[in-house]
C-alpha cells in the first residue's frame, strides 16, 4: 500500500494488485486529469492500418507484393519510425512472419472474404506465445528488402487476433460494475492495455477518493479489481496505457463502456446495483407488462420522442416536462391521449434513443424561442443557431448503451435518478395498457479515436469499429461505424439488449440500421434475450442494404432480403413509397411525386410529371402485397391478369415479397424520417384540395397499416395530423420543428421555414405552399383524424384475422378480389375468412379502401347470398367516420358500394 499525501484533505490510497506494463503505475493526478495524457515517446509517425490479422497467427497484406521479408517490429514506447527507403528505428524487436502456404481456415475465410489479395503471413511457432503480450505494444509490419531497406510499412487491423486470442470473453458475465453487499467488483477488457487501474470518486465532481490498479487475466484479455464493501452511490473512471498510432502509448482516462448509470454529462460512471431496493418504485418487481401481444403480428407501435411528448403539454408540471416523469403524470393531456389509444388497440409504445447520448447537454441547454412568418426563415436560423447546445435531439449518438439518458432525468447528477426515474417511466406506460419498446442504434458510435466522448476506443484501439482498407474507421452510416461483426462489439450489443429487457422490462426493440448487423449475431442475440428474460422479446428493425457491408460483402445482413426466416421484423419501404408515392429523400420536382392515397393518375397534382394509369395499376399492386404482409409466397393475380408470388413483383429492381413470415414485415407510412405524411400530402395532393379532404387522405394512410398483415407501426402525432413544418431531417430541430399538441388545437403546419442545412434547397417550393392558410387544418380535421385512427385499431384489434401469425395462415385466409386488368385500381378489396380460426370474431371480414374522390361498386362474386354487415366500430353512436355508414351490400350481386376517400370494413356472422 503507497500512500500519497493530499494536504488538509487527508490520504488518497494506491492498492497495487498486478503490474502490466513497463512504466510508472497510474497514480491519483491520472484520475483527475481533464484530458488523456502521453506517458511515454510519442511515435515517430503514424501509419495506415493495410493489413489484416486473420486469426492469431495468420496475417495478410491486401494489395503487397510478395518479395522480400515481411517483420513485425514492436515497441512498448510506440516509437517506431519505419520511413521508405531507410531503415527502422525505434523498436524494441521484430518477428519474422513467414510466408503460408496451407489451406486458410473456413471462419476466417468467410469473416475476410471482402478483403483484396495479398501475401499471406503467418508467425513462427516460437513466437506465438509472445503473441498476447506484442499486441500490447505498438506493431508495425514492415516488408524489407535482402539489405533491410523499408519497401513498405502498415499497422495490422486486429479485431481477427483478438477475438482468436481471447476468445473465451465472450463467457465473461460480470463486465462493468458488480456489487454483492461485501465487494465492490470492476471488469474492463481492455487486451491491448499495459495497465489499468480504477479511480474511485465519491461523487459526480469530488477528486478522487483511491486509486487500484487493476489486474489482467492472459486468457479473456479483461482487467478486474476487486474492493472490499459496497461502494454504491460513488463514481468511477478506469485510466488505461494503451497503444495510439501516431501518439505512442496514450493513458486515457474514460468510462465504462458497461456503464448502468453516469453523472452529469456521463463525466463519470456510477457504482450501483440494479436490484437495489431503492432503485425500484414501489412494486416493481411484481409488475409485468400487459399481456397484448402473442405474437409478433399482434403489435401496433406508436413511436414517441420523450421529449416531444411532453415539453410542448401545459398540463404536465412545469419540472416534468420533457422527462421521464411526465410519463408518470395520468391526468396529463399526453397521457390520457396514450391510455386511449391502448384503450382502442395500441399495444407498444417506441421510444426513441433512451440510452446516454452524446448530442444533448444534461444541464444548461438552450431553449430558444423562435417565432415569424408561417413561410420566414427566422425560427430555423435561431434553431440552428443553438442545435448543438440545446435540449433537443432525437438521440442516435450513442454514448454509453446500457445508461439510460441524464437529461430526461430530474437530477442528471445523480446516477440513481435516471434509473429510478427511467423505470417509473416504464411501469406507467405498463399500468396503462402499454408495453414499451426502445430503439437502440449499434451501428455506430457518437464518436471514437481520442475525442473526449469516444469510450471504447479509447479503451482498446482500432477493435470496436468496423474498418477500411487503410484501417480507417467507416462511416456509411453517418458516423463511426461499429462492427458487430467482432465478438466483443456483438457481445456489447447482445449484452445490451439482454439488459434492457431484463432490468427495465422493455418488450421489444428497434434496431436502426440493422442491415449493418450480421443475421447471425441478431439471432443469437434473439435466442440470448429471450432465455434471460423468459419470454418473447420482439425485434425490429431497419434492414436497409448499403454501405461497405451492403449485398453481403462482409457477412450475411440482417437485411430485408437476408432476414426472411429469422422472425425478426423489417420496415417496408415497399408499402411506404406506394401510398405516399415517390421514396424516400426526394427533392425538387420529385417531391410532388404521387402515391396511391394522394392522386396518382385520378387527381394529378399541377407540379409533378404526368403518370400513367400502368403507373397506378402497380402501385395498387404494391399496395395488395403490404397487405398481405409482402410475404415472398403469396399469390396475386397482378395487373396483367397473371398469378405472381409477390416475390416476382417487380419493386425497383427487388422482390415486392421479401419476408417469409408475416411478422419480418413492419408496416408503416410514416415515421421520424423525411416528412410526415400531413407534410407529404401538402406536396402531393393538388392544393385546391380541403382540409377536411386532408384529414380524410391521412385516415386513408392509417387505414393501409392497420388492414396489412405483420406489425402495423405508426409515428406519434400522425393521428393528430402532425406536421414539422415541412422539415425533411428534424433530428436536430429542437422543439419548435418537433411539436406536439394534446390540445388537438393546431399540428404545426405554417411555423416557418424548415432548417435551411437539408431543406433550404427546396426553399422556393416550399415557401408558397407554408404561406397558403388554407393548407393548415381545422381543430375539427384534427379530431376527425384523431377518433378516425382509433376506430381503426379498435377493428384492427377485434380480429386476430387482421394480424395472422404465419404465412401458411394469410395464403389460407386472405384472399384479394378487384384485381388483374380489370380492376378498379383505386380500391383496395380483401376477404378475411374467419372460419374455425382462434379469436376471429367474424365468420369473414371484408375490407375496403377507396382512395378516389368518388365512390365505387366493386363485386365479390364469392360473396353471392351472404348477409354482411358493417363493422360494429363503424355502426357505434361514437363512430369518427360518418361517410363510411354510407357503404352497401348487395347480397343478391355481391357488390360493395364504398364512399369516396372511405376505409371501411364488413363482417360475416
Amino acid at each position: 500500500m503507497i500512500r500519497f499525501p493530499r494536504g488538509a484533505a487527508g490520504a488518497i490510497t494506491f492498492s497495487l494488485l498486478a503490474g502490466g506494463g513497463a512504466h510508472a503505475a497510474i497514480n491519483p493526478e491520472a484520475c483527475d486529469s481533464k484530458a488523456f495524457q502521453i506517458v511515454q515517446h510519442p511515435a515517430a509517425a503514424g501509419f495506415d492500418a493495410r493489413a489484416v490479422w486473420l486469426d492469431s497467427r495468420l496475417a495478410t497484406w491486401p494489395g503487397a507484393g510478395a518479395d522480400g521479408v515481411f517483420k513485425l517490429y514492436h515497441s512498448p514506447i510506440g516509437a517506431i519510425a519505419a520511413p521508405a527507403g531507410g531503415k527502422v528505428e525505434g523498436a524494441a524487436g521484430a518477428v519474422v512472419l513467414q510466408p503460408f502456404k496451407g489451406t486458410l481456415p473456413a471462419a476466417a475465410a468467410t469473416r475476410f472474404k471482402y478483403l483484396a489479395a495479398g501475401p499471406l503471413l503467418q508467425v513462427g511457432d516460437a513466437d506465438v506465445p509472445a503473441l498476447g503480450a506484442l499486441h500490447r505494444e505498438q506493431l508495425v509490419l514492415v516488408q524489407e528488402d535482402a539489405r533491410g531497406i523499408v519497401v513498405a510499412a502498415t499497422r495490422l487491423q486486429a479485431a481477427g487476433a483478438l477475438d482468436d486470442l481471447y476468445g473465451a470473453a465472450a463467457g465473461l458475465d460480470r463486465l462493468g460494475v458488480s456489487v454483492d453487499g461485501k465487494r465492490t467488483g470492476f471488469t474492463l477488457w481492455a487486451p491491448t492495455a499495459q495497465q489499468a487501474a480504477v479511480c474511485v470518486y465519491d461523487s459526480g465532481r469530488s477528486v478522487v477518493r483511491a486509486v487500484y490498479q487493476m489486474g489482467f487475466d492472459a486468457k479473456t484479455g479483461a482487467w478486474s479489481a476487486a474492493l472490499p464493501g459496497d461502494l454504491s452511490g460513488k463514481y468511477y473512471r478506469y485510466a488505461v496505457d494503451v497503444p495510439v498510432d501516431g501518439a505512442g502509448i496514450v493513458r486515457n482516462l474514460v468510462t465504462d463502456p458497461y456503464s448502468i448509470s453516469l453523472t452529469t454529462d456521463s463525466k463519470r460512471s456510477y457504482i450501483g446495483r440494479l436490484d437495489a431496493p431503492r432503485l425500484k418504485p414501489q412494486g416493481w418487481d411484481a409488475s409485468a407488462a400487459p399481456r397484448t401481444v402473442k405474437n409478433q403480428t399482434d403489435m401496433v407501435v406508436y413511436e414517441l420522442h420523450v421529449r416531444d411528448f411532453s415539453i410542448n403539454d401545459a398540463s404536465v408540471p412545469y419540472e416534468h416536462r420533457g422527462r421521464y416523469a411526465a410519463f408518470t403524470d395520468l391526468r396529463s393531456n399526453g397521457m390520457k391521449h396514450l391510455a386511449a389509444l391502448a384503450k382502442n388497440g395500441l399495444t407498444d409504445i417506441h421510444l426513441l434513443p433512451v440510452y446516454d447520448l452524446g448530442s444533448v447537454p444534461e444541464t444548461g441547454c438552450a431553449v430558444p424561442s423562435p417565432g415569424g412568418a408561417p413561410d420566414g426563415t427566422a425560427q430555423q436560423a435561431l434553431v440552428k443557431k443553438t442545435a448543438q447546445t440545446d435540449c433537443f435531439n432525437w438521440g442516435y449518438d450513442p454514448y454509453h448503451y446500457n445508461a439510460p439518458e441524464g437529461s430526461y432525468a430530474s437530477d442528471p447528477a445523480n446516477g440513481a435518478t435516471r434509473v429510478l426515474e427511467f423505470r417509473q417511466m416504464v411501469d406507467s406506460l405498463h399500468g396503462v395498457g402499454l408495453r414499451v419498446g426502445m430503439d437502440v442504434v449499434f451501428n455506430h458510435t457518437f464518436i471514437a479515436g481520442q475525442n473526449e466522448k469516444s469510450v471504447l476506443d479509447r479503451i482498446v484501439p482500432g477493435y470496436y469499429h468496423r474498418l477500411d482498407a487503410k484501417g480507417a474507421i467507416e462511416q456509411s452510416t453517418c458516423c463511426d461505424n461499429t462492427a458487430t461483426e467482432n465478438l466483443m462489439m456483438g457481445k456489447l450489443m447482445i449484452d445490451s439488449v439482454t439488459l434492457w429487457a431484463t432490468q427495465y422490462k422493455i418488450d421489444s426493440f428497434r434496431f436502426d440500421l440493422m442491415g449493418h448487423q450480421p443475421r447471425a449475431v441478431m439471432e443469437r442475440l434473439q435466442r440470448q434475450v429471450n432465455a434471460a428474460a423468459g419470454r418473447n422479446v420482439q425485434l425490429i428493425g431497419e434492414g436497409w442494404n448499403f454501405g461497405e457491408v451492403a449485398d453481403g460483402a462482409r457477412f450475411v445482413q440482417a437485411s430485408q432480403l437476408s432476414l426472411n426466416g429469422s422472425g425478426i421484423g423489417t420496415f417496408n419501404d415497399r408499402t411506404r413509397d406506394a401510398v405516399r408515392g415517390g421514396a424516400a429523400g426526394e427533392s425538387g420536382a420529385g417531391l410532388f411525386r404521387q402515391g396511391w392515397i394522394n392522386g396518382l393518375v385520378y387527381d394529378p397534382n399541377a407540379q409533378a410529371a404526368k403518370a400513367s394509369p400502368a403507373d397506378l395499376l402497380k402501385a395498387a399492386d404494391l399496395v395488395r402485397a403490404g397487405l398481405a404482409g409482402s410475404i415472398r409466397s403469396y399469390p396475386l393475380q397482378t395487373a396483367d391478369d397473371r398469378i405472381r408470388t409477390l416475390e416476382a413483383i417487380d419493386y425497383n429492381g427487388q422482390p415486392a415479397g421479401y419476408a417469409a413470415e408475416p411478422g419480418e414485415t413492419v408496416n408503416y407510412v410514416e415515421n421520424h424520417d423525411n416528412q410526415t405524411l400531413y407534410d407529404v400530402n401538402v406536396l402531393k395532393l393538388p392544393v385546391a384540395t380541403s382540409s377536411q379532404e386532408r384529414a380524410r387522405v391521412q385516415v386513408l394512410g392509417m387505414a393501409v397499416d392497420a388492414f396489412s398483415q405483420g406489425v402495423a407501426y405508426y409515428h406519434a402525432g400522425i393521428d393528430v395530423l402532425r406536421s414539422k413544418s415541412m422539415d425533411r431531417n428534424s433530428f436536430n430541430s429542437g422543439d419548435w420543428f418537433n411539436r406536439l399538441d394534446w390540445t388537438y388545437r393546431d399540428n404545426y403546419f405554417g411555423t416557418g421555414l424548415p432548417p435551411e442545412q437539408d431543406n433550404g434547397k427546396d426553399y422556393a417550393l416550399l415557401k408558397p405552399l407554408l404561406a397558403n392558410p388554407a393548407l393548415k387544418p381545422q381543430p375539427a380535421d384534427i379530431a376527425f383524424a384523431r377518433d378516425a385512427f382509433r376506430d381503426l385499431l379498435a377493428v384492427r384489434a377485434s380480429s386476430t384475422l387482421f394480424r395472422l401469425p404465419t404465412s401458411d395462415e394469410v395464403k389460407r385466409r386472405l384472399r384479394f378480389f378487384n384485381t388483374g386488368s380489370a380492376q378498379v385500381p383505386t380500391v383496395a378489396a380483401a376477404h378475411l375468412d374467419g372460419r374455425g380460426y382462434d379469436g376471429a370474431g367474424f365468420a369473414g371480414i371484408s375490407y375496403f379502401i377507396n382512395v378516389d374522390k368518388v365512390g365505387h361498386r366493386v363485386t365479390d362474386p364469392q360473396a353471392v347470398g351472404k348477409r354482411l354487415r358493417l363493422h360494429p366500430v363503424f355502426m357505434a353512436p361514437g363512430a369518427a367516420d360518418k361517410r363510411a355508414t354510407q357503404a352497401t351490400f348487395d347480397s343478391a350481386s355481391g357488390a360493395f358500394e364504398i364512399p369516396p376517400r372511405t376505409a371501411v370494413v364488413f363482417v360475416e356472422d
